[in-house]
């Protein structure tokens, strides 16, 4: 690879990095009666489309760079989306921090 796209590259995983990611924030809100599944993927898509008003929809601001974000939020969506859809559910997975 090529130190010039390299650094591009770089440059815009900091610029996202940097505007927070919207499956982050939307998963964070503390409404519960939002729709989680794939949230940060449809809160970009939506901010992309000339969304007028996405706290209501989606419990968060979009972020200011959607068409960057977007891959990452797809990417982090589709990680989580097993404890996404068993929120959605309402099954307790049972996860707990500590000992």
């Amino acid at each position: 690879m090529n130190k010039p796209l390299a650094r591009f590259l770089v440059g815009v995983a900091l610029a996202a990095l940097l505007q927070g990611c919207a499956s982050v924030s939307t998963l964070n809100g503390a409404k519960t009666d939002l729709p989680i599944i794939y949230s940060g993927t449809r809160l970009d898509w939506y901010a992309l489309h000339g969304g007028c008003c996405p706290v209501p929809r989606f419990g968060s601001e979009a972020p200011s760079y959607p068409g960057i974000d977007l891959p990452f939020s797809l990417l982090l969506d589709t990680l989580v989306l097993p404890f996404t859809v068993a929120a959605e559910l309402g099954v307790s997975v049972g996860v707990r921090g500590g000992l």
